[in-house]
């Protein structure tokens, strides 16, 4: 599958409208086949989507669908985990949907601009913006904490940066507060 080619900033209609396709629902089920857990995703490559190892937690099976399409892909299985930065990379047949390009974590800085997209409680698609407001070290993680609106369901959507690309996964909210997103 293509990807879409980043290039200088882009407004926030084109970041959504090229980011969308590339987005998945994730539901996760256990052993009798009962949703467990919602989560989000995003493609990497073809057949391969990454989101948070919180979202597949304990669930014995699971499946994705893109954003506004009927179809469903199995989850098969996971292709790398990384238990510390609470990340993985799953395997789906026939998920040939254009991935988002990476770019450069290290280079966010507070008062940059950054997009999410996810399926907060099920709410398919849901675009976000808002800005880095701080940059938190968590042990050995940094987490940028964001102002865009993140909501349960949101786990494992693509974070972006004013290019379009990838520069962080949507990971934690604090309930209790405003903008406290992460």
């Amino acid at each position: 599958a293509a990807a879409f080619e980043p290039s200088s900033a882009q407004n926030a209609r084109a970041i959504a409208q090229a980011s969308a396709p590339s987005v998945l629902l994730l539901v996760m089920e256990d052993a009798n086949g009962q949703p467990l857990s919602l989560g989000s995703g995003f493609v990497v490559r073809e057949d391969v989507i990454a989101t948070n190892l919180h979202v597949i937690g304990r669930a014995s099976s699971g499946y994705a669908k893109l954003v506004g399409q009927k179809g469903k892909y199995e989850v098969s299985g996971i292709v790398g985990l990384d238990r510390v930065h609470d990340l993985v990379l799953l395997a789906v047949r026939g998920c040939a949907a254009p991935s988002i390009p990476l770019g450069d974590s290290s280079a966010v800085a507070v008062g940059d601009e950054v997009f999410v997209v996810g399926n907060p409680y099920g709410l398919e698609g849901t675009f976000s913006q808002g800005i880095v407001s701080g940059v938190r070290n968590v042990g050995p993680r940094s987490l940028f904490q964001i102002t865009a609106p993140i909501s349960p369901g949101s786990s494992g959507g693509p974070v972006m940066n004013s290019r379009g690309e990838v520069v962080g996964v949507a990971v934690a909210t604090f309930r209790a507060g405003q903008n406290l997103n992460f």
